[in-house]
């Protein structure tokens, strides 16, 4: 046995796009344990229930984190209106689905162009970006915001997509999904990213379902878990099935991510071609009581929205498990006996999203 030491990983360091923190037990270049230390950017979000009315929360609940927000006000609201039987007009459901696969994009190409700098393939990191501003330009010409939508409100929506926008969104998507066609090439069929990701962090089925991993992360350990599938909003009425990927390790990761971009995009012409007429919102009266647990697929994977209501404008608690909380136990999982070297890219293939965790 060599000597061991405890090596600190994070919060800064050039790699990482969030402050995660882990203790590396170490010997010789060999990881032997990893330790996870997080609340170095806790905000006390959840806290704010008790200061702010319950429809003001939607804005906070949105500013959790950026990549996510139009997922957590969705997941907010939504369970507020079941909660309260609220029965939102189908075109809003289809509006919300829409905006929800646009960030879906833009999250899964961050991720992407973030990976590539990981391991070094910069030109492939400045490619995946300027890809993705073109999906951030639909997102403001849609919503008005690039990264925080705030479009969601409790009833539906605030902002309608006209038949001019549709059209340029279509148009637009297919030119990204033709340069999402070349990145994938780079990423797939490239030796020298083959050779940092193949069989490089691997993560079983069993370890995934055992440690309850979920988005991406855990398809690609061949978990068929998407929470998608529960048909809220409007994916009830469109036809697709999880992406999966057997093999566990990072390359396979990097594969169910590529794929999911051609599957949002898919969704979303879908969405627009079955989406109907009407109304995009529905007048809301009196205050939620009760409580409700909810559950949403965002591009992380589930995150999970439980909601106390007392009947007063303020809610008695609001509780929110987002998906790099699940997953940061497959994380350290995976970590044991990979190369030093290693960590940094297998830290970066759960996703990490550090301040939905720490909210």
């Amino acid at each position: 046995m060599g000597k061991r030491s405890v090596v600190p990983f994070g919060p800064q360091h050039p790699v990482l796009p969030e402050p995660v923190h882990l203790d590396l037990v170490i010997e010789d270049e060999k990881v032997i344990e990893a330790i996870p230390n997080i609340g170095f950017i806790h905000r006390g979000l959840e806290g704010l229930t008790e200061k702010r009315d319950f429809k003001q929360m939607t804005y906070v609940i949105e500013r959790t984190c950026g990549i996510c927000s139009f997922g957590h006000g969705m997941g907010y609201v939504e369970t507020l209106e079941k909660m309260m039987n609220v029965e939102v007009p189908s075109r809003a459901k289809y509006l919300r689905t829409i905006w929800a696969e646009m960030a879906r994009i833009h999250s899964h190409l961050l991720w992407l162009g973030l990976m590539a700098d990981a391991f070094g393939f910069e030109s492939l990191f400045y490619q995946a970006w300027r890809v993705r501003e073109r999906v951030l330009d639909l997102q403001e010409m849609t919503t008005g915001g690039r990264i925080i939508f705030s479009v969601n409100q409790l009833g539906g929506v605030l902002r309608d997509i006209d038949s001019e926008q549709e059209k340029v969104i279509l148009d637009t998507l297919k030119d990204v999904q033709k340069d999402i066609k070349t990145i994938a090439d780079s990423f797939l069929m490239d030796y020298s990213v083959e050779s940092r990701l193949k069989g490089v962090g691997i993560l079983t089925k069993e370890q995934a379902h055992d440690l309850g991993c979920c988005g991406p992360f855990a398809r690609a350990s061949g978990l068929n878990y998407d929470m998608r599938k529960l048909g809220y909003e409007a994916y009830g009425e469109l036809d697709f099935e999880p992406i999966i990927s057997r093999e566990g390790d990072s390359f396979a990761r990097c594969e169910c991510r590529i794929n999911e971009l051609y599957q949002s995009i898919d969704l979303i012409r879908q969405a627009f071609s079955k989406m109907p007429s009407g109304d995009i919102a529905v007048s809301v009266k009196g205050n939620p009581t009760g409580e409700y647990f909810n559950r949403i697929e965002q591009p992380r994977g589930e995150a999970i929205y439980y909601i106390k209501a007392n009947g007063s404008k303020k809610l008695d608690r609001f509780r929110l498990r987002t998906p790099t909380f699940a997953n940061l136990a497959g994380l350290c999982e995976m970590l044991k006996n990979c190369e030093y070297s290693d960590v940094g890219v297998l830290a970066l293939t759960i996703d990490p999203c550090i301040s939905c965790t720490e909210r």
